[in-house]
Order: C-alpha cells, then structure tokens, then sequence
C-alpha cells in the first residue's frame, strides 16, 4: 500500500478535486474523463431509471423493477465518471463509478431471464424446454452469483488501485464474474432459440414478437459489452482498451442505454399482462392466456 504521505499534497486526500495533471501521477483512469459524455450518460440513463421505475410504480412488474434497479446503477456509475472530469484524481469518484458500471448490466440480464419466463407463464409449458419457474430459479441464481463476484472484485481492483498496489487479484475475481455472466448468457440464448423455434409451431400474438425483438436487441447489446469488458479487463488496466474512453462509450456506455431503453417503447409489463386469444393449429381451438407475475 502506498504511503498518502508520499503523494503530492493536492491529491493526499482521496476525496480531492485536483483537476489539472500532476507530473509523475497518472489520472486514476489514465485519461481525463468527458463531462459531455459523463452528462450526456447520466441524462440518458436518468430517463430510462423514471421511466421504469413509473411503470413498477403502475404496473408492478418485475421486469420493470429489475430495468429501474439497472438504469439506477447504471445512472451512478456516470455520476462518479462525471465527478471525476472535474476531479479526476478522486479516488471516491473512481471506487463509485467502477463498482457500479461493471454490475449494472447484471440487473437487466435478471430482467431478460423473466421476460421469458413471463411469455412461457403467459402462452404455456409447451413453448419452452424449461418451465417459467426453472428461468427464475436457474438464471436468476446464476445472476446473483455473477453479481457478488463482479461487485467483489470490482471494490477489490478499485482500493486497489486507488492505493497504488498490484490490482491482479480483483481485476482477475472482475474477469471470472464477466466471463460466468456470459456463460449464462450463451446457455440463455440458446433456449430462446428453442422458444423462437417452438413460437413459430403453436404461433403467438403479433404484439408479443415486439416485445421478444426487444429481447433479443437488449440481449445482443448486453453479451457484446460484456465481451468488450472481459478483453478489456484481461488487457489490465494500462492496456489499450481501458487507456482509450472512446471504446468505453462505444462498447459500455451506449450499448446498456440501447439495452435498457429499447423496453421504454417496447415495455413488456404494459403488452404481456393482456389477455390474449392464441390459435393452436393442431386443434383448430383457440386458448385465453393472461399473465400474473
């Protein structure tokens, strides 16, 4: 651990604003923060955090409460970046920006996860190869556990390098809860195929492939800035991708607004609990479905 001593008197406090560089002390991210984007980010997600959170308010849904809970995380974690284009020294600023952004996108996979869950409950037991309770209990587990793990080594990378000591240990336990996540992620995936594959047997009301375009927008935006953020952190944190923010915008920032805000017009809680009348071709009947979760 570093002496504070020994660090210029300007930047010895951790919740300093020493703003212009000081030779022989990197910034903690390498670079300067943008405050447009810090700005322009915390807007955004701000947005997507009201908008969710005034349809669990309404509806009470839990996939409305898990995007709320996302955007929030995702709406701190840019404050802290925010701060820290004008205090880019702080190494509060930097702790409250990296252990929120790397869990954020944990939250709306959870949502996703009971997406399916709510068009299996909805449509029946013969459109998916798992029961809706086993996405909750399976995926949702998964989830928590990615959670912990990232959030762990998140806190852990962060003092770390806040302190000026080796941030292998938590940037390692960081990569493990990324690459699970993905893992989850890809088994997920694969059973929304079988549902996609089974929907176009039994069939499904034209309002519900809205929706379940959505998932799979919101699913592509998440597993790519997952990607991103395993090789960037594998990189550490003096390599390319973690010294370069216009990456970090591209490929984390803007892909969770994309997957969060993409069910403000496409909101799965306000379409799904509908009843509807869904043909079956064997039997030439039709079936009322409504959904209760």
């Amino acid at each position: 651990m570093v002496d504070q001593t020994l660090l210029p008197e300007a930047i010895q406090d951790p919740n300093n604003c020493q703003k212009d560089p000081i030779p022989g002390f990197d910034y903690s991210y390498g670079y300067q923060p943008s405050l447009a984007a810090g700005i322009a980010f915390c807007a955004l997600f701000g947005i997507a955090f009201f908008g969710h959170a005034f349809q669990t308010i309404r509806l009470r849904r839990w996939t409305s409460a898990l995007l709320a809970i996302g955007a929030l995380t995702e709406l701190i974690g840019w404050a802290g970046r925010t701060w820290s284009s004008e205090c880019p020294y702080n190494r509060n600023a930097f702790l409250m920006q990296i252990t929120t952004l790397i869990i954020g996108p944990v939250f709306f996979t959870a949502a996703l996860y009971l997406l399916l869950g709510m068009f299996i409950e909805v449509l029946g037991r013969e459109y998916s190869l798992l029961s809706a309770k086993m996405y909750t209990v399976v995926f949702v587990t998964c989830d928590t556990i990615s959670l912990i793990v990232q959030a762990a080594g998140g806190a852990m990378a962060s003092m770390a390098a806040g302190n000026g000591d080796d941030t292998k240990l938590g940037t390692n336990i960081m990569v493990t809860g990324v690459l699970f996540q993905l893992a989850a992620m890809a088994v997920f995936t694969l059973l929304t195929f079988d549902f996609l594959r089974r929907s176009s047997k039994f069939g499904m009301p034209h309002e519900y492939k809205t929706i379940l375009i959505a998932l799979y927008i919101s699913l592509v935006a998440i597993f790519a800035r997952s990607v991103f953020r395993a090789v960037e952190l594998v990189e550490g944190w003096d390599g390319y991708l973690m010294m370069h923010e216009v990456y970090f915008i591209a490929l984390d920032g803007a892909l969770m607004v994309l997957a969060v805000t993409i069910f403000l017009p496409f909101d799965p809680a306000r379409i799904i609990p509908k009843i509807h009348r869904v043909a079956k071709k064997d039997s030439g009947e039709s079936s009322e479905y409504s959904a209760g979760v």
